[in-house]
């Protein structure tokens, strides 16, 4: 599985985000997105349930926990991990229109043009670099032929660790 952090700062630079990149897409949690957005948490809340709600997304694929580091609330410099709800891009999108976002349809631009340009297109290259990532624990003997007639082109057994 493959993880990255990037970071997306707005035209008018008056916010930056931290976004995570995994599974060829970017997650962002609904406090991001209240930031981006530029709307408060409650109303994010809103416009995801309403996602979920109304059939357009479905939630086991585009909602992921991720554990983050936080401060302690109670205890002075020490922190603590805690699992928090992200959304994919799909989600992003979906509330970015619902709430009419500039800085949403700037992310999205953003975002889709960073996933472009990270992910090769054919199963091959995608197989080649996971194979180089892996050799260690691999057959030598294993060829891209035998890959791609056993596993749908490679793509499942390399994109679904």
């Amino acid at each position: 599985m493959n993880s990255d952090m990037i970071i997306f700062t707005t035209d008018d630079e008056k916010v930056e985000l931290n976004v995570k990149l995994e599974n060829e897409t970017v997650w962002l949690s609904r406090q991001q997105m209240a930031l981006l957005f530029d709307r408060d948490v409650k109303t994010i809340g809103k416009h995801v349930n309403n996602v979920f709600k109304e059939g357009e997304l479905d939630k086991k694929v585009v909602v992921a926990n991720f554990a983050t580091t936080t401060r302690h609330g109670a205890i002075e410099g020490k922190t603590q991990q805690r699992e928090v709800e992200h959304h994919n891009l799909d989600v992003i999108i979906s509330v970015g229109y619902r709430v009419k976002s500039q800085k949403g349809t700037q992310f999205r631009i953003s975002a889709t043009q960073r996933l472009k340009d990270d992910s090769p297109q054919d199963p091959y290259t995608r197989w080649k670099e996971w194979h180089d990532e892996h050799k260690e624990f691999l057959d030598n003997d294993t060829s891209w032929a035998d890959v791609r007639d056993k596993n749908d082109f490679g793509r499942k057994a390399f994109w679904e660790e």
